[in-house]
């Protein structure tokens, strides 16, 4: 992670889930290799209670694992059509904090995923493909120190 340790990702996903009223925003940043990569949830906004804090994610697990794994933005427009309910204990934080429609992004630095930034309603089909394409668009390029979109050379 870039070396800027007043940077306050808190207040901007505050003002994210103000802005486009999701009912829960939130970025996993992933730990030191020490900790073997895994991905745990930093940031949060909405939350309905503090079940995120022991949330760890891996690569290709899970919403934010997938979106990291895979380096591409993730939407579930609708999680009771979308996933199996037997399959839901992959998705911890969909459990946790009951979502229903959700949306992911990877966070770039360099050529690499280093964070995952969540969004997402506690009611189904409240985020679809426009409002979700919309959001990125919003976000644009840069997120805090990171890198919102992948950056590819020509």
């Amino acid at each position: 992670m870039k070396d800027q340790p007043n940077y306050n990702y808190q207040d901007d996903i505050d003002k994210l889930r103000a802005r486009f009223q999701y009912d829960f925003v939130s970025m996993a940043l992933v730990q030191p290799a020490e900790d073997r990569f895994v991905l745990t949830w930093q940031y949060v906004s909405g939350n309905m209670n503090e079940r995120y804090k022991r949330i760890v994610l891996h690569s290709g697990k899970g919403i934010a694992g997938m979106v990291f794994k895979t380096g591409k933005p993730m939407l579930v427009q609708d999680v009771n059509n979308e996933i199996a309910s037997s399959d839901l204990f992959n998705y911890p934080i969909i459990v946790a904090e009951q979502l229903k429609s959700i949306g992911a992004v990877p966070l770039w630095e360099g050529t690499r995923v280093m964070g995952v930034l969540l969004v997402g309603y506690r009611k189904e089909n409240r985020l679809d493909g426009a409002a979700f394409d919309h959001f990125q668009e919003v976000l644009g390029t840069d997120f805090g120190t990171f890198v919102a979109k992948e950056v590819t050379q020509p």
